[in-house]
């Protein structure tokens, strides 16, 4: 087995997210054909990816949503987003949103490493109360507490799963504490 190399970790300007739309898609496509319930229904392929990930970039380009990606020897195998365009009253907070990782990067780091960058993001960007969503009995509902996120509650049939099945979810917050410089 190849050891591969450490992730590399950036943010996307709207003109990069625009460029990287077939691999953020192929991302997304496959977390859904894996069952993620990440708001779309199957099938599920690029005629609805694309426009999806076209009004992501809108979204970073009118600064209402940083894009982070996660690489691995030049391959875009995660991204995450951190949802900043929220009312006046909350200018302290931001959604987390869309952690997906692509089932050939899995078992690597990434939606932990994903999931540090997004923090550290949010506390440069001003926003210490961090909010997400995710799929009750998911993977990823078993590893948020594991990162210290707290567990708000569960809405029972609040989304669908791909496959048109009911699909609880399960909310959880972070309070974020800067780090000394």
């Amino acid at each position: 087995m190849s050891v591969s190399s450490a992730p590399t970790l950036r943010s996307l300007t709207a003109a990069e997210a625009r460029d990287l739309a077939p691999a953020l898609s192929a991302i997304l496509i496959d977390c859904v054909a894996d069952g993620a319930s990440v708001g779309f229904l199957s099938p599920y392929g690029e005629d609805e990816a694309r426009p999806y990930w076209a009004g992501v970039a809108d979204a970073v380009d009118a600064g209402a949503c940083v894009l982070l990606v996660a690489e691995i020897d030049g391959e875009l195998l995660g991204t995450v987003q951190l949802g900043i365009g929220l009312p006046p009253n909350q200018p302290h907070r931001a959604d987390l949103k869309k952690l997906l990782v692509h089932r050939r990067g899995r078992r690597r780091g990434l939606g932990r490493a994903l999931m540090a960058a997004a923090e550290r993001e949010a506390l440069r960007l001003g926003r210490h109360v961090l909010v997400l969503d995710t799929a009750t009995g998911s993977p990823a509902e078993a590893i948020y507490p594991l990162l210290g996120w707290q567990r708000v509650g569960t809405i029972p049939d609040y989304a669908l799963f791909p496959d048109g099945r009911f699909c609880d979810s399960t909310f959880f917050y972070k309070h974020l504490v800067p780090t000394a410089a």
